[in-house]
């Protein structure tokens, strides 16, 4: 390989490229001794001195004719602005590293001091001391919130509404029990017709039943008629001063209630079989008699009149504990002692 001079380094030179000055005038060693020239041959005999005034070679390749060679100090030059090229890159690489090391170094600390350390020590009031200058509350002097340990009580059972006359205050008429001018449960459509409200309870039971009303203080019997596709139902629902009393109806009960006509409605259920049902929910006791406005008997087979019947008793069902449900829902709702 060839060797550049001794003051400026010089990019290797490619073997067969004709580019590029070798300030050695391009002689090639291989060993030492150079190759097809006289050792001796261009330098000055040992002890010969150059006259006074004339300068030595020069070391930028000055020609026989004394011009400097151009194209040496050219690559010469070039040879030092790629090195500080070199330079600047690497002292940039170099910070950027050094940047990003003290910042790493920087969050990790930051993120395990404590409020102390990164205050820089300081103690007290400038320790706590926010960025507006408000101050943290430090003292346990203040108001405290409270709790109460004692849990809220659970809602109101409807049921207790529904147990006793002495609970059970709300305002209760034929309308407000039986709603509307018609009844829609399920995907069957009921026309309602008649309705009334008598306190002569014995009045309005058959075939025993009003002995039976009578007996255990009935104080007041609301009915109403519903009739659909040639089946009529009455529905009557008696009041008791307590659920104990309507209890001991539903066991004592035999007969019906008698059915009520009217309303677009014609007689029905007399002197003929119908089916008649009885149950108790609190202190109302509830009856249905239901059959054919033909007059047909009932039999077992006459799925409609049972069907009539299922939907008219659940019906009052849903309403008597309805009932109950607004109230408990009210109770629950009023301020202490309001009751």
């Amino acid at each position: 390989m060839s060797f550049g001079g001794p003051q400026w380094p010089q990019e290797p030179h490619q073997p067969g490229s004709s580019s590029g000055h070798d300030p050695y005038g391009g002689q090639q060693y291989q060993g030492g001794a150079p190759q097809g020239t006289p050792y001796d041959q261009g330098r000055t005999p040992y002890g010969q001195q150059q006259p006074y005034g004339r300068q030595p070679a020069s070391p930028f390749g000055d020609r026989d004719d004394g011009t400097p060679d151009w194209s040496a100090l050219a690559e010469a030059s070039e040879a030092r602005q790629r090195r500080k090229r070199w330079l600047v890159a690497g002292g940039g690489v170099l910070a950027t590293a050094v940047v990003a090391t003290l910042v790493a170094v920087a969050v990790v600390t930051t993120n395990g001091d404590t409020p102390d350390d990164r205050a820089g020590g300081a103690t007290g009031d400038s320790a706590t001391a926010l960025p507006d200058g408000a101050e943290l509350p430090t003292g346990g002097t203040g108001p405290q919130p409270s709790f109460s340990s004692v849990a809220p009580p659970p809602p109101p059972n409807p049921m207790d509404f529904l147990a006793t006359a002495a609970k059970d205050k709300a305002p209760l008429s034929a309308e407000s029990l039986f709603p509307g001018k018609k009844l829609t449960f399920g995907d069957r459509v009921y026309t309602k017709g008649a309705t009334s409200s008598t306190t002569d309870c014995a009045s309005v039971g058959k075939d025993g039943l009003g002995s039976v009303l009578r007996k255990h203080d009935c104080t007041r019997v609301i009915r109403a008629t519903y009739v659909r596709d040639g089946v009529a139902v009455t529905v009557g629902v008696a009041l008791f001063a307590d659920q104990s009393q309507a209890l001991k109806v539903k066991q004592d009960a035999r007969g019906g209630v008698t059915p009520l006509a009217g309303g677009g409605v014609g007689d029905f259920c007399r002197a003929t079989v119908c089916l008649r049902r009885s149950n108790a929910l609190g202190r109302y006791a509830y009856f249905t008699q239901a059959g054919f406005t033909s007059g047909k008997k009932v039999t077992t087979s006459d799925t409609a009149v049972f069907k009539t019947s299922d939907d008219l008793g659940s019906f009052t069902f849903n309403q008597i504990y309805a009932r109950g449900r607004a109230q408990a829902s009210a109770a629950a709702t009023a301020p202490a002692g309001g009751q």
